[in-house]
């Protein structure tokens, strides 16, 4: 699909909503971050039967979905956002990250992340280079958010195979969907870090008259590398300071029925690299074992002779440009049987440097688009549903050093259909989507595929608050670019990687099953789930020199089974304590061992309460020690957090609001690793911190 039949189609958006008139005195929706919030609402928790889940186009709840979805907002979001999504939403129930220093970590849900976990800005794809290397960030700001939605099983599995173990949704406010109370409404917030000597000012405004809304906003965040505790003999985790600016400007037109809108949004950060290494530059297959150094002498499969007399004083670092534009459009009533249509295109053009001594080492490069419209038909009888279309495209080039992956073109086109239907105290749901993926190499290569993703679910209305979920999916999903093609070092994760031109499509079929009590004093949502695939595709260790891995993609059966959930209990007014925890079990079929770098189980308490203006909240939780490993891997200890939050809110005026906030984290300045992370030796989590913020809204 060409750029001009791309424009065409968002200038066609309102002509589907001829009489949607302008509507000046709009109120902006709840949960908008120029709004006062009035508090944390995650699943499982009382206030779930207010929160819609806006990536279904049919609005349902989060406690009429037929899988567990997670969502953050509000004053909690607030309080817990990091700089990376990864921190953000770390110690939610079923969510873990693969941090890599203090510039990127990516979520781990149910011990699956990228290429498995899609991210989405507000239901399209975030097209970056995050899903080929842990050390490569996701391009999205955390500080600029107004909300997070965690999508898992078959409420994923419309946005396609990347989303095969999971997808997040990420809200912001770039595109004006509504006119503000009064025609202006803002933000301004300020941190603090103790840990890293954060500095980070964020800042928005919307402005709006006569139907026009304007949105301006920005971030701009400093930190030095961040300090640990000090029986790991160093001060600080060389290479994980963090330097970010995004700014964003984005305008609507805005009708009682709806809006049509255009943001652009430009991000430039510079992070570091922990762990990255040139000790192995030199290291190479011979059939499935490593060679390491010259080939002039004797030598066993390993070759110890290796030559360690590199000089790279300076810890490597990322360069990272990022611009891309949003289309947005929504309408309610658009043609006579729809109720409403849904519009998303975006446009990336992303790059990033690898710079080694000052100089780039390699670029990442990767322009793409992506187009998704939806339409939701009008009930008949019991039955409501929404059927669309996405096409998406990519071009993608690493060149340098480390141009592991040749050259690529993917697109993907995909129709996707979801039902569900109201049978007394049982809603059913049925949901389905057909991919087309073709991928094109430099290598003269052409490879196509058609996933197809089909689920079916029941979630049935026991009465007393109570409901029961079961959900069962067949999904597939495609190997991508680096699977098919990587071949050579991989400085970041220290491997030498392989990929498989004959990998097929991975089929999981799943079920799941989700006990939820959403009203009461007593509320809980508890989640069990197995998925089984065929031919799932892993990163399979042939062999290991020192601390460089020799890898290649390949395919076998494995199975996922876990538990996660939250237990809460109102136990006055003003008072709650809750337990939460998860834990999944990972391993390949036929006795052949355990899956790489799946996240520990984990077990905790929270307890939170609010008094007037002000709120605090005590939380602790033990990770287990993973001892349940793959080949080449090593054992990680079990560690206690312990966290912290204290908030105070100030009344200046009638139409503004502001929050005192300082929230501690590793109060204990425990020693952890990372079990997820291709680097926990080089980059252990943060010590001791505490952010410092002030954040008012008018």
């Amino acid at each position: 699909m060409k750029f001009r039949s791309l424009l065409l189609s968002a200038a066609a958006v309102p002509v589907l909503a001829p009489h949607a008139a302008l509507a000046s005195d709009s109120v902006p929706p709840a949960g908008s971050a120029d709004t006062p919030q009035a508090g944390y609402t995650q699943a499982g928790s009382a206030a779930d039967s207010e929160i819609v889940v806006t990536a279904s186009l049919l609005g349902l709840k989060a406690d009429e979905t037929a899988t567990p979805v997670v969502t953050l907002s509000g004053d909690e979001l607030v309080r817990r956002r990091q700089a990376t999504l990864g921190d953000t939403l770390a110690g939610q129930p079923g969510i873990n990250f693969d941090n890599f220093g203090g510039g990127a970590s990516r979520p781990v849900i149910r011990g699956q992340t990228a290429p498995r976990v899609q991210a989405l800005s507000d239901g399209a794809n975030i097209q970056d280079a995050s899903a080929i290397s842990p050390d490569h960030a996701i391009t999205t700001e955390p500080l600029l958010l107004r909300g997070i939605e965690v999508l898992r099983g078959p409420a994923a599995l419309l946005y396609g195979g990347s989303a095969i173990g999971g997808a997040i949704n990420l809200l912001d406010e770039k595109v004006p969907t509504a006119i503000p109370e009064g025609g202006i409404a803002g933000t301004a917030e300020g941190r603090l870090g103790t840990a890293d000597d954060e500095r980070s000012l964020v800042g928005g405004i919307t402005l709006g008259r006569q139907g026009l809304a304007l949105r301006v906003e920005g971030v701009h965040r400093s930190s030095n590398d961040y300090r640990v505790p000090k029986r790991f003999g160093e001060r600080h985790a060389d290479g994980s300071y963090n330097d970010t600016s995004t700014f964003s400007v984005g305008g609507s037109w805005v009708g009682s029925g709806g809006y049509l809108g255009v943001a652009y949004t430009r991000q430039r950060s510079e992070y570091g690299l922990p762990g990255h290494s040139h000790d192995y530059e030199d290291c190479h297959p011979h059939g499935s074992h490593l060679h390491c150094g010259g080939h002039g002498h004797d030598e066993d499969d390993h070759d110890h002779d290796h030559d360690h007399d590199h000089d790279h004083d300076e810890v490597p670092f990322i360069k990272l440009r990022s611009e891309r534009f949003d289309i947005r459009s929504e309408y309610a009533d658009p043609l006579p049987g729809f109720q409403k249509v849904r519009f998303r295109l975006s446009f990336t053009d992303y790059e990033h440097d690898e710079i080694e001594d000052d100089e780039v080492a390699t670029t990442f490069r990767n322009k793409a688009h992506d187009l998704r419209f939806e339409l939701a038909h009008k009930p008949i009888g019991p039955l409501r549903g929404a059927f669309g279309v996405q096409h998406s495209e990519s071009k993608f080039s690493a060149l340098g050093e480390e141009a592991f992956i040749p050259e690529s073109e993917t697109r993907s086109t995909a129709l996707f259909l979801m039902e569900t239907l109201e049978a007394g105290p049982v809603r059913l749901e049925l949901a389905a989507r057909q991919e087309w993926q073709k991928i094109e190499t430099t290598l003269n290569r052409r490879v196509s595929h058609k996933p197809f993703s089909i689920s079916g679910a029941a979630v049935w209305d026991i009465g007393g608050d109570y409901s029961l979920a079961l959900s069962l999916a067949r999904s597939q999903r495609a190997p991508n670019v680096q699977e098919l093609y990587a071949r050579g070092v991989h400085l970041a994760t220290n491997t030498y990687e392989i990929g498989t031109a004959t990998l097929g499509k991975e089929t999981g079929k799943s079920i799941d099953l989700t006990f939820r009590k959403t009203r009461g004093a007593t509320t809980f949502t508890i989640g069990a789930y197995h998925q089984d695939f065929d031919d799932y595709i892993f990163a399979d260790t042939l062999d290991q020199f020192e601390d460089f891995r020799l890898i290649r993609y390949t395919a076998a059966d494995a199975t996922f089974t876990g538990i996660d959930g939250e237990v809460r209990q109102q136990v006055t007014p003003d008072f709650a304590v809750s337990v939460f925890g998860d834990y999944v079990r990972a391993k390949l079929k036929d006795g052949l061992g355990n899956l790489p770098r799946i996240p520990a189980g984990r077990l905790g308490a929270r307890a939170d309460g609010q008094w007037g203006p002000l709120s605090a909240d005590l939380e602790y939780y033990h990770v287990f020690e993973q001892s349940r490993i793959a080949a080449f891997e090593t054992r990680t200890p079990g560690y206690d957090m312990l966290n912290a939050t204290l908030a105070y809110k100030l009344a200046p005026g009638s139409k503004a609001n502001a929050e005192l906030f300082v929230r501690g984290t590793n109060l204990t300045n425990a020693p952890a690793f990372n079990h997820a992370s291709f680097i926990k030796n080089a980059s252990p989590l943060r010590g001791r911190n505490f952010v410092f913020g002030l954040r008012t809204g008018f």
